[in-house]
């Protein structure tokens, strides 16, 4: 690994363009070797993002590779990376179900010399820098905007999380929530509730709050198929005309019930475009180059980043934009 090496030559050629994301450097630095950890790789959208990931690895000569457990759990991925850690990877880009139960493992790979990495945490402890795709607490606020306007800005919602400790979803839905209070006063929160990326848990835990709040009016999702369970359960029902849903997701997931307008609205960024950015910070840390303010990372909505540092002095690096998709547009989003 390039971490032991006395010395590593680094030849870079500007690129005429490439396949995926239409331009970048490629450095051939063959000894190198980057994991992306992600939550579960049978998720549509970890599919998505380990293009990404591929095509990081061929642009810039890298041994990139994602891995992840087949269901959505932070032992399991707590596992995967204590066993890189011990194969001596030289970074590590981590998407954590849960983000405090990976600081310990985190630190860990710190500790041993291995370039750490994460994406949708950004209170993380334990990393040389958190990337996102946006500010976390303006795309949650955009989501209540939207949910609030078809809703007619007044009646009962819930919230659904991947996770209560995943640092992302809950500042997404804190910020909605906190926004919904100051500007909508005629709507009322009902509960934030965990979905564990699992679509049958929201389907089931709508279908339960359905019995309490029968007059229960709009979803709000975070994990990608927290949109689905609830769309599902609304369309089976017959009442997707007299509620609202929205959340993030893509339309590999949403698509048919974007179609039929049981999901409303799905709010998205590019996991692709996320995965090869991350992949692109640790690469340039490894080469000594700094990362700084306004820098181009080489893919759409990186192109002049911005970087604050969290409560923990973490650097989270912000990238710009985010997609809305619906019935009209969703054709767009192949993925």
């Amino acid at each position: 690994m390039a971490k032991r090496l006395l010395s590593l030559l680094v030849v870079i050629t500007l690129l005429g363009g490439f396949v995926l994301f239409g331009g970048g450097l490629q450095a051939e630095a063959e000894e190198l070797v980057f994991a992306t950890v992600v939550k579960s790789v049978a998720f549509n959208w970890f599919i998505r993002m380990e293009e990404g990931v591929l095509q990081f690895g061929k642009d810039y000569g890298v041994k990139a590779f994602m891995e992840g457990p087949s269901v959505a759990d932070s032992a399991q991925q707590v596992a995967i990376i204590e066993d890189l850690i011990a194969q001596g990877v030289d970074a590590i880009i981590n998407v954590p179900y849960g983000v405090e139960e990976h600081e310990p493992v985190q630190k860990k790979a710190m500790d041993e010399g291995i370039i750490v990495v994460t994406h949708e945490a950004s209170f993380v402890k334990n990393a040389h820098y958190d990337l996102e795709a946006f500010d976390n607490k303006a795309y949650g606020e955009e989501m209540m905007k939207e949910l609030a306007t078809r809703m007619g800005e007044k009646g009962k919602y819930v919230q659904f999380v991947g996770s209560l400790t995943n640092a992302s979803h809950n500042e997404w839905q804190d910020a909605a929530l906190a926004y919904q209070r100051e500007h909508y006063p005629e709507m009322e929160f009902i509960g934030k509730y965990e979905s564990k990326e699992d679509q049958e848990i929201v389907y089931n835990t709508v279908k339960d709050l359905l019995k309490t709040h029968p007059d229960l009016k709009g979803v709000m999702g975070s994990a990608a198929l927290d949109v689905v369970g609830a769309g599902r359960v609304f369309e089976e029902l017959g009442i997707s005309e007299e509620t609202v849903v929205v959340g993030t997701s893509i339309p590999s997931y949403a698509g048919e019930l974007l179609k039929t307008g049981a999901v409303d609205l799905a709010m998205t960024w590019d996991p692709a475009t996320a995965g090869y950015a991350a992949n692109v910070v640790a690469y340039k840390i490894i080469q000594g180059e700094e990362i700084t303010e306004g820098m181009d990372l080489g893919v759409p909505g990186y192109e002049s980043i911005k970087i604050i540092e969290n409560e923990s002095g973490v650097p989270v690096i912000y990238g710009a934009g985010w997609a809305k998709i619906d019935a009209s547009n969703m054709d767009q989003y192949p993925f």
